[in-house]
């Protein structure tokens, strides 16, 4: 029940007298000022904002300030710019001044104080003072009135509540925060920062993030539908949007007003925003704040920069900012920015101290980076859960510093971030896969921000390293349709008959080989080739090199004898331009080895390989990759050509190499584990074989994925493994398996896949024979061939 004018008067008075008589029974401390006796309570200063449309109250985060509250804890909103913390703070603030105003519920006292500045702080505090008419209060002394009122805050029983919000400097927090351990009174403030200091004394920090996607949603249904235009609501769209807008509060409630403005589709309105020669102002423009927030988003998003230029002494989080805004939102390593190529960039960039010194660029320590890291995660620029995790960047705080950067320098800049990047790419892509992903994901990013500074004057490492490392992860459906992106570009950029153009057409070529799509990687190949003959000419490097992986794809087609005479052109035109010892002659002549073995020519094959592994030992030792890859394929000539025991023995010999030398896990490693077992099988061997090929499996799934050819190969060998132990069933299964996954990953009619229905057919017939040995059918000769997956 809310009181009568004459009670209310009544318990004013009562409250004022027991403030008069707690402060002088507190003997040992300063006297407290006293409010006047014509106060009009309640007092409030300030204005409390109001509540956007369509509000969402974040229960989660509102439930533990309460709690906080209740435990006696004052409480610090943190987040970045435009999550929401002032809309917030504004409702908690709304909840306790609007209670019922009876004894004990309710605010006496509510000061909403921007607190950008100590100077805000004071003024407010000053403005309280005068209201409570307390004791001492000198209208002339802003500075001793504010301590007056900290001082009554401390000492009063009556309810109060002190709002800080933006926060900007944690310095005046010794001095203007008060007091609230009497239990009275409560403090609220909200701040882009994070220090350490914000959750000390009494203090609980709570972060606030963006929206849940649900809550995104129910915003934007409730703003459109509150509006009259619940039409405009699309729920299809809505994730997408939301994604855009990377479900930040302060642009979803733009985006809204813009869409009620122009009556735009949710679809319309996300191509405009995907489009990146649009800009963050014209897509969420001043004239969409209809809520009052009083700037435009990009100011938002960006209004803490100012204070951090003042607080970064190494002058580097601006041309940082720079860098991070052209990587992926969802993280980049850290490191990335101490490369040498980072460094040298930042050298230049940053600002000098003194006009004198602008031709003086001294050096950028990895020291001075972490600092401006810090400070940039400081006012939460950035986000980064510990110093060594990926950092983060809101896609529009992102795209708002990229309108930031000159046009003159976006080129330079977005060849630093690729050439820091590229230079943190692990030498094998299976050591640090995570890492080889993430780079792979911030490479494609920078290319679709920048484009075509990736490109200009010639087409960047960085842009073939994805294609190769997608190829290296086995995703070889993703390598073809970035290989057929890149060469869309480069002949858009370069033309048909560039360089870098041929190149992404090869990398297309050999993504195709990989994921079996034979026919179109012959034909690609062959186009390849007659352009460099054309337009390089036939000795050319570039136009052997082409010659040389033609060879590959005329045996994957099963064109043996073209490429058995290709290969021997090969070599011989290798031999006559770059020497007998040249490592691509070398490698042309173990091809030519392998040709011969496809070919039947067994002995040829050995006695090439042979040679190959002589060269390769006197000119490049016993442990060089090279030779044990050579090493590797006489063993398996060996093998076929039926001497068991030298392949077993060579076999053994190459895996205890790389084990030694490339690691266990390493691929190389791995294919010479999985050969061995093939040659234990050849050697009736078959426990052997058997246990091998049940690790070589589980390596292959734990180091290159379950859906790896390589995996595939393996899992298909172990099922002959099984077939060759008795294990009938097992041997249905795992081969039904085998099928399943050729069929899923290369399709119906790709070679492997139509020699794995045949294994299956194989096995099922074998199980069925022992359950019926007498409607048993002879083995034809297409049952009697060797496994299909010959060692590698």
């Amino acid at each position: 029940m809310v009181e009568g004018s004459g009670q209310r008067r009544t318990r004013q008075q009562a409250q004022a007298q027991r403030d008069v008589t707690q402060v002088a029974g507190d003997l040992h401390v300063h006297q407290s000022p006293v409010p006047g006796p014509l106060v009009q309570w309640p007092v409030w200063v300030g204005d409390v904002p109001r509540l956007a449309a369509a509000f969402q109250p974040r229960t989660g985060i509102r439930d533990r300030a309460d709690q906080a509250r209740r435990e006696g804890r004052d409480v610090v909103l943190s987040g970045a710019g435009g999550v929401g913390k002032s809309q917030l703070a504004a409702s908690l603030a709304r909840q306790l001044r609007d209670q019922e105003y009876t004894a004990g519920a309710g605010l006496d006292v509510l000061v909403w104080a921007r607190a950008t500045s100590p100077d805000q702080i004071v003024t407010a505090y000053a403005e309280a003072a005068g209201q409570l008419n307390l004791s001492g209060v000198d209208k002339e002394d802003e500075g001793g009135a504010a301590q007056l009122f900290v001082r009554w805050l401390t000492a009063t029983r009556r309810r109060w509540l002190v709002v800080l919000d933006d926060l900007t400097d944690p310095a005046p927090l010794r001095q203007w925060w008060p007091d609230s351990g009497g239990g009275s009174g409560w403090v609220l403030a909200t701040t882009r920062r994070e220090d350490a200091q914000l959750s000390g004394q009494g203090r609980t920090l709570i972060r606030l993030g963006l929206y849940t996607r649900d809550e995104a949603g129910a915003y934007l249904h409730r703003r459109l539908t509150d509006a009259g235009h619940a039409h405009l609501y699309d729920p299809g769209w809505v994730d997408e949007l939301a994604d855009e807008l990377g479900d930040l509060p302060l642009a979803l409630g733009h985006a809204a007003a813009y869409l009620i403005n122009t009556r735009r589709t949710m679809a319309d309105y996300l191509t405009l925003l995907r489009d990146t020669g649009s800009r963050l102002g014209d897509l969420l423009p001043p004239s969409a704040d209809t809520e009052g927030y009083g700037r435009p988003v990009t100011a938002s998003l960006l209004l803490s920069l100012d204070a951090v230029e003042e607080a970064d002494t190494t002058r580097l989080a601006r041309p940082l900012l720079h860098l991070a805004s052209l990587m992926d939102p969802l993280g980049h390593p850290s490191t990335v920015w101490t490369t040498p190529a980072a460094l040298g960039h930042l050298r230049t960039a940053r600002p000098p101290q003194r006009r004198w010194l602008r031709r003086h660029h001294p050096a950028v320590t990895e020291g001075e980076v972490r600092s401006a890291l810090e400070c940039l995660r400081t006012y939460a620029l950035i986000t980064q859960d510990t110093v060594t995790a990926p950092i983060r960047l809101h896609a529009l705080t992102a795209r708002a510093v990229r309108e930031t950067i000159p046009s003159g320098i976006l080129p330079a800049t977005a060849r630093t971030a690729a050439d820091a990047t590229l230079s943190l790419w692990p030498r094998h892509d299976h050591e640090e896969r995570e890492l080889a992903a993430s780079l792979r994901a911030n490479m494609v990013h920078l290319d679709e921000l920048t484009r075509p500074a990736m490109w200009q004057p010639e087409t960047h490492p960085c842009i073939y390293r994805v294609s190769s490392s997608l190829t290296d992860a086995g995703l070889y459906q993703q390598a073809i349709e970035y290989d057929e992106r890149t060469a869309r570009h480069s002949n858009d950029i370069h033309g048909p008959e560039h360089r870098d153009t041929l190149t992404a057409r090869h990398n297309l070529a050999v993504s195709y080989s990989n994921a079996g799509r034979v026919q179109n990687a012959l034909d690609l190949r062959e186009r390849v080739l007659a352009d460099y003959e054309r337009i390089l000419g036939d000795d050319h490097p570039a136009t052997l090199d082409a010659r040389h992986n033609l060879v590959a794809s005329y045996s994957e087609a099963g064109r043996v004898q073209d490429a058995l005479d290709l290969s021997e052109r090969v070599l011989a035109d290798y031999e006559r331009t770059l020497g007998d010892d040249h490592p691509a002659t070398l490698r042309a002549r173990n091809n030519l080895a392998n040709s011969y073995s496809e070919a039947g020519r067994v002995q040829d094959a050995i006695d090439l390989g042979e040679r190959v592994l002589a060269d390769r030992e006197r000119i490049l030792g016993d442990d060089h990759p090279d030779t044990l890859r050579a090493r590797h394929n006489l063993a398996n000539s060996y093998s076929n050509a039926g001497r068991v025991q030298d392949a077993l023995d060579l076999g053994e010999r190459v895996l205890a190499d790389r084990e030694r030398i490339l690691g266990n896990d390493h691929p190389a490693t791995l294919d010479a584990r999985h050969n061995l077992a093939v040659s234990y099988g050849n050697a009736g061997r078959v426990q052997d074989a058997l246990d091998l090929s049940e690790r070589v499996l589980a390596d292959y799934e734990r180091i290159l994925g379950d859906d790896h050819p390589d995996t595939l190969r393996a899992r298909h060998n172990l099922a002959t493994s099984y077939s060759d132990a008795g294990r009938v069933q097992e041997t249905v299964d795992l081969r039904e398996r085998v099928l399943a996954d050729y069929e899923r990953i290369l399709g119906d009619d790709h070679p492997d896949t139509l020699r794995a229905r045949r294994n299956l057919a194989r096995a099922r017939d074998a199980a069925a024979a022992l359950q019926h040995p007498d409607t048993a059918t002879p083995a034809t000769a297409a049952d009697l061939q060797p496994p299909s997956d010959a060692p590698k």
